[in-house]
């Protein structure tokens, strides 16, 4: 029953989603920081030889934007779970570990860890998920905590 709405009511803590995997190409990478992180280092090899990254590594708002990327497939995989997310409050904790660089392959995981009712409205909930996103070699390179929005079984 892959397209039965899954409401706030049916997320349980520990609760976790698995998604990806995706590689990260150097054009995308040097692409996506021209026109929102042209910080050097994320530009060109030769900048960043000359910081702590060594070689060309990814903006951490591209590796977000790519966790992003990955979890929306996942999710529109099942239009039931599609169906009763209403977007996101913000994200708390968010934590860059170690630099993503071109060829990476990433992929994640989103576990449950907090849920509410929202007090002032009925119609949705709130969930809390640990997100870690791993490279090929099963390192974290990004952790964050979502606040998502879900909609409440209509009664």
């Amino acid at each position: 029953m892959a397209d039965a709405t899954v409401y706030f009511e049916d997320i349980a803590v520990g609760d976790s989603i698995a998604f990806g995997p995706l590689t990260v190409s150097r054009e995308e990478a040097i692409a996506f920081a021209a026109e929102f992180d042209a910080q050097p280092f994320h530009l060109s090899d030769e900048a960043a030889a000359a910081t702590h990254f060594g070689t060309l590594s990814a903006s951490g708002w591209h590796t977000t934007a790519l966790f992003m990327k990955m979890f929306v497939t996942e999710m529109q995989r099942d239009p039931g779970r599609q169906a009763a997310s209403l977007g996101a409050m913000g994200v708390d904790e968010l934590r860059w570990l170690r630099p993503v660089r071109p060829g990476d392959t990433l992929r994640g995981t989103s576990e449950v860890i907090a849920k509410k009712a929202s007090q002032s409205r009925p119609e949705m909930g709130i969930v809390h998920s640990k997100v870690t996103i791993l490279n090929q070699d099963d390192d974290a390179v990004l952790t964050m905590i979502p606040i998502a929005l879900w909609r409440t079984r209509p009664v």
